[in-house]
């Protein structure tokens, strides 16, 4: 388990070197899929092969206490593209765009996005994975936000299949050559689920995110000769459990199994081995990009990030088991919950001669922050909109003293209803503030937890702290924003 702490930089003494004048470096922005904290080797997994993101981890700098931007999908990757945190962003829950009937509800046409304002200094633009920010020819479509070339899944529900019967092709829908099949179906009564043919009915020819990674790795070499920005948004290791034989191979009987029978999700015969092997795989894609910017001679001029959207799915839910991986590496929380195990993900960023290899900062930071921390590094300061949330901590990447975070603020509509906030290592969170229409409304009262002392969230030491709780009560109340689309019953009116 990593515990927290406020301490800015543990630094080696790798010189950093100037960048060239006039160059703007390329940014290769890798975002998995319900990635925990705890799922890489690189922050304490011992039974998943991660070498190429150990290796960036290695050759770069570890965020020990690195925050996504909310508890699901779509609004977490909304924090990462405006650099507003959740009471400020449009988007802050999933939400099906139903007129379009496939994709998410979009955001507006106006919004700034950290692609526009890339693009507008003279990048050209990619995203390669899952969008979930707006439905085919809405407004919130790739190509609407600042993305020159888009290719994969717009729907995070059609993304809950590997084997998709299509994927987008910028805005083009692309037939690929699979059967159709749901993603969400029990696995039937009168076939044998130790036989491994019962379970080719759930794969298909064409798996979706190596078709993804190679179109990413053909927009490296097309635009090798200008700045670049290259967002991979994966789908791994998001369920459904999915995986081609060679990569299985990889894992095949080192441990033990019970088979998952589907019903939420796809059937899977090695539940274990299968999670396993989705990750290893997304790390071989992972290596293969950094090969092919070291054959461009790209390196030193290439910003690699790698974090995760949010953290772990709950246990046995749809096969995965995160006690056994230690996903959310010891601590309290899941997927859809705003403890620490749902937002707490693993931060790497390398930079090769600008950031110190081998060191780590236990710096609070959050999805928020890096639009205004690429930009900087880029030397696009100026370009940094003013009423951002988010808090560039470029200058402790470079080893420079910042002062710390004053505070970092979550809100999930979803799931009851929940709203956080960290100051230093205090953490207060309240939940149910949407209780179900027939329930009255009687939000849960703030808990307190000291995480330099219970990182675990296990003890509610409000009682013993009103004045911190008053305290903290006030950002609660101040830093929300009310939303007509996402709306929290318990602080903008019982609707």
């Amino acid at each position: 388990m990593i515990r927290a702490t406020l301490g800015l930089l543990l630094l080696t003494a790798t010189p950093i070197l100037a960048a060239e004048p006039g160059t703007k470096p390329n940014i290769i922005f890798l975002l998995a899929d319900d990635l925990g904290l705890g799922d890489v080797g690189c922050f304490g997994q011992t039974k998943i092969r991660t070498p190429n993101i150990d290796q960036l981890a290695h050759e770069g700098l570890r965020l020990t206490t690195h925050y996504s931007g909310n508890a699901v999908c779509a609004p977490s990757r909304c924090v990462l593209m405006t650099g507003y945190h959740p009471g400020h962003t449009f988007i802050r829950s999933n939400r099906q765009y139903r007129p379009q009937g496939e994709g998410q509800y979009p955001i507006p046409a106006e919004t700034v996005t950290l692609p526009k304002l890339l693009k507008k200094a003279g990048y050209v633009t990619g995203a390669f994975g899952k969008w979930g920010l707006g439905a085919p020819g809405t407004c919130g479509a790739p190509e609407n936000q600042g993305i020159d070339r888009f290719f994969g899944y717009n729907c995070q529900g059609v993304a809950h299949n590997y084997y998709p019967t299509h994927l987008w092709d910028h805005d083009q829908r692309l037939a690929l050559k699979n059967p159709p099949f749901a993603a969400h179906q029990k696995f039937p009564a009168d076939a044998d689920p130790k036989n491994p043919d019962s379970y080719k009915r759930y794969q298909g020819t064409e798996y979706a995110p190596d078709l993804i990674s190679a179109q990413a790795l053909r927009f490296i070499r097309d635009n090798k000769d200008r700045p670049f920005f290259l967002f991979y948004p994966t789908t791994v290791p998001h369920l459904a459990l999915q995986i081609p034989e060679d990569s299985l191979r990889e894992y095949a009987g080192k441990f033990e199994e019970t088979p998952y029978l589907g019903g939420r999700y796809l059937p899977n015969r090695t539940p274990h081995a299968t999670y396993a092997a989705m990750i290893t795989r997304l790390d071989r894609e992972i290596g293969r990009m950094i090969d092919t910017v070291k054959e461009l001679g790209l390196e030193q001029n290439t910003i690699f990030v790698f974090t995760s959207d949010n953290g772990p799915l709950y246990d046995q839910l749809g096969g995965t088991d995160t006690e056994f991986f230690n996903s959310a590496a010891g601590l309290r929380g899941r997927k859809g919950s705003l403890y620490e195990g749902g937002i707490r993900v693993p931060g790497i960023i390398r930079w090769t001669g600008q950031i110190a290899a081998g060191t780590e900062s236990a710096r609070i930071t959050g999805f928020e922050d890096w639009m205004p921390t690429l930009l900087e590094l880029a030397g696009l300061q100026q370009s940094t909109p003013a009423t951002l949330d988010g808090i560039s901590f470029a200058p402790t990447l470079k080893g420079k003293p910042q002062p710390a975070r004053s505070f970092l603020y979550r809100e999930f509509p979803g799931y009851g209803g929940q709203q956080s906030v960290r100051v230093e290592n205090w953490k207060a969170i309240r939940q149910d503030l949407n209780p179900g229409a027939k329930q009255k409304l009687k939000p849960g009262a703030i808990a307190l937890y000291d995480l330099s002392q219970d990182p675990r969230e296990t003890r509610d030491i409000a009682a013993a702290h009103p004045d911190i709780v008053q305290k903290l009560a006030q950002l609660l109340k101040s830093q929300h924003t009310r939303s007509e689309l996402f709306p929290i019953r318990a602080l903008d009116g019982d609707r």
